[in-house]
């Protein structure tokens, strides 16, 4: 009797399939090693994140996913963060030099002295006293003090000029008197030009100052002529507010001493 055929054909063993485990772990290797060229410079967190991952994973851990572990300052998805309070940058405390504080009172309490003294010609528009950091400033005009191309002083002057002179007299601060003038030319035996005229009239403050007390060693007189406008000299009113005597009463340490505000500033110009 003949053998009967088996209709299945004999299965035989495959004897490749550990080529796909080795597919898995060259795989695994692979993304090993990219991971590490990632973490070129180490950082220790992020090393021991990665290692203690790659051997949870080859251990099957399932722990691994629910206790991660969380880097500094890391994200989470979900978990409350606990925000950082804003750094606002503090400035640095300024250094308070009592010497420079005491000089600019001392300059702020001399200006105001010096606003009460000519207070009627300050609101009659013909003075204006100043403070800034080199100092306090008191601008006259030509009226109050002499005639027209005179640099005789008006005997109504000379009171208003000593009452300026006993403030500052006990003080050691330098004082520059400039004299200024317009640009309308003058030509006689006594000024030759506006030099010798503006000159003239600074150095006859200086004589008042040194006849009221104050050493001479702390005066400058300077005459600018009338290089130094202050308005255009081609209105009246210009070249009148350009013929002017100014004291310069210098603060000490001039670059550094801070202005302190006066509580009555002066009144405008007029």
């Amino acid at each position: 009797m003949a053998r009967r055929r088996s209709r299945h054909p004999e299965e035989h063993d495959n004897h490749e399939r550990w080529l796909v485990s080795y597919a898995d772990f060259i795989t695994l290797l692979f993304a090993f090693f990219v991971v590490m060229y990632a973490l070129s410079s180490l950082n220790e967190g992020k090393y021991k994140v990665l290692s203690e991952s790659l051997v949870n994973a080859f251990r099957n851990d399932p722990t691994t996913s629910q206790n991660p572990v969380r880097l500094p300052n890391q994200i989470v998805p979900g978990a409350p963060q606990k925000l950082a309070p804003p750094q606002h940058a503090t400035p640095p405390v300024a250094q308070t030099n009592p010497k420079l504080e005491q000089e600019a009172r001392k300059m702020q309490g001399m200006a105001g002295d010096i606003r009460t003294s000519l207070g009627s010609l300050i609101d009659q528009g013909k003075v204006r006293v100043t403070q800034s950091k080199r100092g306090i400033a008191v601008e006259i005009s030509d009226s109050v003090l002499f005639q027209t191309g005179r640099a005789d002083l008006e005997a109504n002057s000379v009171a208003a000029l000593r009452g300026v002179a006993e403030l500052v007299k006990n003080s050691d601060n330098l004082i520059q008197i400039e004299g200024n003038t317009d640009n309308q030319p003058i030509a006689s035996p006594q000024f030759p030009s506006n030099w010798e005229l503006s000159a003239a009239r600074a150095a006859s403050v200086v004589r008042l100052f040194v006849q009221a007390g104050v050493a001479p060693q702390r005066l400058v007189a300077i005459g600018y002529g009338e290089f130094r406008p202050q308005e255009s000299n081609d209105s009246v009113e210009g070249r009148s507010r350009n013929r002017r005597v100014t004291l310069n009463i210098l603060a000490d340490n001039k670059d550094e001493v801070a202005v302190l505000q006066s509580d009555t500033p002066p009144p405008p110009a007029q």
